[in-house]
């Protein structure tokens, strides 16, 4: 999706500049959760897209190409952070936010764009996170 924004320039003439939003996907299986996030993100004019299992959120993301993953472990259908390295491969500039209700995680790659945030979010951290 695509927001359009049109600039009047005089009475007779106006340009119009399609930009790009950024894509949040969030891959988690708390559908209040989602809905929070989904709800937050949409009015700091991101597109969102929300899967509540793994093998959906795969999909989804091969389609919606995101800039920012958010992505639950304990899912329905599988651990989501086992798929964490397949990610970073698959979308090299995607910024991956790994949620975790527990201070531990398992071991990860060393990566910048890898980052584990804790539950209960903080929306004031999520919005400096992916700003």
């Amino acid at each position: 999706m695509q927001d359009l924004q049109c600039l009047a320039l005089g009475i007779f003439f106006t340009t119009c500049i399609t930009m790009s939003l950024k894509k949040v996907l969030i891959i988690d299986d708390e559908i209040d959760l989602c809905i929070l996030l989904k709800n937050f993100f949409t009015k700091q004019n991101y597109e969102v897209v929300i899967s509540h299992k793994l093998s959906d959120g795969l999909r989804e993301a091969l389609d919606f190409l995101p800039d920012v993953i958010f992505l639950d472990n304990n899912l329905p259908d599988s651990m989501g952070w086992t798929k964490a390295e397949w990610f970073l491969k698959e979308f090299p500039q995607t910024d991956i936010f790994l949620i975790s209700a527990y201070k531990s995680a398992p071991s990860l790659p060393e990566n910048p764009r890898l980052t584990i945030i804790e539950k209960p979010l903080s929306l004031k951290v999520l919005e400096q996170l992916v700003s």
